[in-house]
C-alpha cells in the first residue's frame, strides 16, 4: 500500500506531464502556418483547433484571440471593467458578446465551449439569441 505523500507525488507528476503535453500541442498549432479566417471571413479549422487547445493559464489571450476573429466586432463584442456581481468593491473585466446570429461566430463559440477548462473559468451567462457574458479579474495594467 502506498503512502499519501507518494500518491500525491504521483498525481502531481502525472498532472505536470499532462500540462506539458497540452502546452506542446497548443504551441504546435500556434506555430503551424495557416490562416485563422477563410476568404469569406469564416473561422478555419486551424483557428478552431487553436481555440480548443488554448492553455488554461491564459484566458485573457484566449478571449483576445477570439475577439480578433469576431465578425461584427464593433457591434457584437464589448469589454470593460465593471463591479463584481457579488462584491461591488471588486472589479472584474466583463465581456459582453453577441453572435449576431452569424454562423462563423457560432462556430467560434462552439470551439470555445469545447475548451471546457477555459470555458468554465470565464463563462458567466448565456442567453437565447446568442448572447454571452464572460468575466476575468482585470489585469494590473487594466486597473490604471
Amino acid at each position: 500500500m502506498s503512502n499519501p505523500e507518494s500518491k500525491r507525488a504521483e498525481l502531481r507528476q502525472a498532472a505536470e506531464e499532462l500540462d506539458r503535453h497540452a502546452r506542446a500541442k497548443w504551441q504546435a498549432l500556434m506555430d503551424q502556418d495557416g490562416e485563422n479566417l477563410d476568404d469569406d471571413g469564416y473561422p478555419t479549422d486551424l483557428a478552431c483547433d487553436r481555440i480548443r487547445t488554448w492553455h488554461w493559464s491564459d484566458p485573457r489571450g484566449w478571449l483576445k484571440f477570439v475577439a480578433d476573429l469576431w465578425y461584427l466586432h464593433d457591434w457584437g463584442w464589448s469589454e470593460a471593467d465593471e463591479p463584481d456581481e457579488w462584491d461591488a468593491k471588486k472589479m472584474v473585466r466583463r465581456y459582453h458578446v453577441s453572435t449576431a446570429g452569424w454562423s462563423g461566430n457560432e462556430t467560434l463559440i462552439r470551439a470555445m465551449q469545447e475548451s471546457s477548462m477555459l470555458w468554465h473559468l470565464v463563462w458567466v451567462q448565456s442567453r437565447r439569441g446568442g448572447h454571452y457574458i464572460f468575466e476575468l479579474e482585470p489585469a494590473t495594467e487594466d486597473r490604471r
